[in-house]
């Protein structure tokens, strides 16, 4: 299926700089979130990276500037998602209040007494990426979206509604461009689930993934 040598590397999913130049140094912008994020409301998957243009500080701060530990939602983030520069996911607790006549967040100098605030952001929900996105140059996802398996959001695009898997959007709003894959291949892509897989088996399919071949994919199922 593909005459290129299958990769002789693969690091370790809690590696921080999994990519190396080709004189061997680490290239330090590109992070695997897992070696770089411990936040109480933020879940990352195995191998999914963070790539800005600078080396990373602070890589839960900058992707989700206003998500803190103890807000009544999370940030979940699936595996081999790939996060370009200036991608932010704005959840739930970015909001102000929106019931009454002002949006002036004014309980929040007492946080003690900011019990509706909470219940709103709570009722907003999740922000949840599936895995094998990929989010492109300066991307936006807003509170509580929930993006499908292998689904591409194009550089700049507000996501602003859930994405279908393995969907390409692009746009402020964004909007679905086209489908990856029919929906039968689609129906069987989420049953074969290969982020699954254990890195050796993802290794041995990778002429497979690379080819789109759903085909022969299933054959490597472990």
């Amino acid at each position: 299926m593909s005459a290129h040598p299958l990769p002789r590397r693969f690091p370790a999913p809690d590696t921080r700089n999994p990519v190396l130049l080709p004189d061997g140094t680490p290239h330090e912008p590109t992070v695997f979130l897992q070696a770089v994020i411990d936040h109480l409301n933020i879940e990352v998957g195995r191998y999914a990276y963070y790539s800005p243009l600078a080396p990373v500080t602070d890589a839960a701060a900058e992707l989700a500037p206003y998500l803190y530990p103890g807000c009544p939602e999370r940030l979940v983030i699936g595996a081999f998602a790939q996060i370009a520069h200036g991608v932010r996911f704005i959840t739930a607790s970015a909001n102000h209040p929106m019931g009454g006549i002002t949006t002036y967040p004014f309980r929040i100098f007492d946080m003690e007494t900011a019990g509706k605030y909470l219940e709103e952001n709570a009722a907003i929900g999740n922000t949840v990426i599936g895995p094998d996105v990929w989010l492109g140059f300066n991307a936006m996802v807003m509170p509580g979206v929930r993006i499908g398996a292998g689904a591409i959001v194009a550089a700049g695009s507000v996501v602003a509604q859930d994405v279908p898997p393995f969907a390409i959007v692009a746009g402020n709003p964004a909007r679905v461009v086209r489908s990856r894959f029919n929906p039968d291949e689609i129906a069987r892509l989420l049953d074969l689930a290969w982020w699954d897989w254990p890195v050796e088996a993802i290794q041995r399919a990778l002429p497979a993934l690379e080819a789109g071949d759903v085909a022969a994919l299933a054959e490597h199922a472990p």
